[in-house]
């Protein structure tokens, strides 16, 4: 059915979710404008149940509001679950059997961002679709129903299932920093279930995010969450971004644990009953992770970034396992599948229980090798692709280069290797380099410096 279109502001369709400036790339029509035309492929499709949920912005409620008033009005059953993370929202559309969820959330974005997540039928909505969903938005593609809003609410029900996979044990004194994020409310009950000694900062959720930027893969934002593991003598320090799909970690020591550094951990568990499974990570991940995975029985699969494109290649290989270096990690092992940092935190703090061995000394056992951190530099939109793609071009002259191409380029040489990448979401390409020794980590960035320079484009600063 034809009715009034509306152009939505094409830099809100990413890649793996709708996302823009509340006011001005996205407004509380363009929400509604959204929830139209998914309503409108739901009832192609013969579906009528969503699952509707927000994260705690400010402007979240609203936006929430005109979502669901818009798909109630295409004719679809809503189930608006309320406030919480987007796990949760993840989660409801199994515990209620609901066809699709669609989630408002900036993620881990400043205050000023907001945004649209979205799964049909079990599976994330995402590329193509979105560019879709935009072009019938604009054709005004959009049905007609008399549909309903009900609440359900299923917070308790979700940190019912959280704990349910908690294995007891060793005692643990916890820092938890939930950094006024959406994830307060879910930590403050989960702890009341969890033996041990719990120490919590910023639960308070508050879309201004007063404490620090939601994004717990930056080490800048862990500054308050080292201080108290260092204050109050925590075996570990637990983060969440701002809608708690990214965790970031910090042992006994203050030290930064990277997200491939914890999938080492996760994996190890999880093949110990799943001898043979494959064990996914994206092209990020250092070299340590994969060859770990081999050594404890796994297949290790090297995948492109992106939480959607990683779930899709997850439920394709029946892995029991993937992450990203961003702090997405993935269970199918006893769960649904989807990313849930505060799942993974569970599944790390079981871990943790069986042994009197700190985390500490867990990764220090790990080899080591000398890296950079992730690397995101500005690239023209119209270019960020472009150069990926003359890299690759000018390697494939090289006899003696070994190139993964799935995703931009990952280098292997005797030093190591290095990758650049183009960000789905945003203008700026984004690098990495890991070797054995310092000398090999610059041999290998003046590799990646040279061919940046000869596609005209400044390279980042190592620090």
């Amino acid at each position: 059915m034809t009715g009034e279109s509306r152009k939505l502001d094409p830099t809100i369709l990413r890649e793996y979710d709708i996302r823009g400036i509340v006011g001005e790339t996205l407004t509380a029509l363009d929400v509604g404008a959204i929830g139209r035309v998914f309503g409108a492929i739901m009832a192609e499709r013969g579906l009528s149940t969503v699952c509707v949920g927000r994260d705690g912005r400010e402007s979240s409620p609203e936006l929430a509001e005109n979502l669901a008033a818009a798909l109630a009005a295409s004719g679809m059953e809503v189930w608006d679950i309320g406030r919480g993370p987007t796990p949760m929202l993840y989660f409801s559309t199994f515990e209620l059997k609901a066809d699709a969820g669609m989630m408002i959330t900036g993620s881990h974005n400043p205050p000023e961002y907001n945004g649209v997540k979205m799964v049909l039928e079990g599976k994330s909505f995402f590329g193509e679709a979105i560019q879709d969903l935009g072009a019938r938005s604009a054709a005004g593609v959009f049905s007609k129903g008399g549909g309903t809003i009900l609440c359900k609410d299923v917070e308790d029900a979700y940190v019912e299932r959280l704990a349910r996979d908690f294995t007891p044990g060793r005692e643990l004194a916890i820092a938890w920093d939930p950094g006024n994020g959406a994830t307060g409310d879910v930590v403050e009950k989960l702890i009341k279930r969890l033996p041990g000694r719990h120490e919590v900062i910023n639960q308070v959720i508050d879309g201004t995010f007063p404490a620090h930027h939601p994004d717990p893969t930056v080490e800048k934002n862990l500054a308050q969450i080292k201080e108290l593991v260092a204050a109050r003598k925590c075996d570990l320090g637990i983060a969440f971004d701002g809608d708690g799909d990214r965790i970031g970690l910090v042992d006994d020591k203050g030290r930064v644990i990277w997200g491939d550094q914890l999938m080492v951990l996760l994996a190890r568990e999880v093949l110990a009953g799943r001898p043979g499974a494959t064990i996914i990570a994206d092209v990020k991940a250092s070299q340590v992770l994969f060859d770990e995975v081999g050594r404890a029985g796994g297949r290790p699969l090297m995948w492109k970034t992106g939480h959607s494109l990683i779930k899709s290649k997850m439920a394709e290989e029946k892995a029991p396992l993937a992450g990203e270096m961003s702090g997405h990690i993935f269970f199918a092992d006893r769960y649904y599948g989807f990313d849930d940092a505060i799942y993974a935190a569970i599944r790390l703090l079981s871990i943790l229980t069986q042994t009197d061995e700190p985390l500490s000394a867990m990764v220090d056992r790990l080899p080591k090798m000398v890296n950079t951190p992730e690397l995101r530099f500005p690239c023209p939109e119209e270019r960020k692709f472009a150069v990926a793609e003359e890299i690759k071009a000018r390697l494939a002259k090289d006899p003696g280069a070994q190139v993964h191409t799935m995703d931009g380029v990952r280098v292997n040489t005797p030093d190591g290797w290095w990758l650049l990448r183009a960000s789905n979401t945003q203008a700026v390409l984004v690098a990495r380099c890991e070797a054995k020794d310092q000398a090999g980590l610059d041999r290998l960035k003046a590799a990646l410096v040279d061919q940046l320079r000869q596609s005209g484009i400044a390279p980042p600063d190592f620090g």
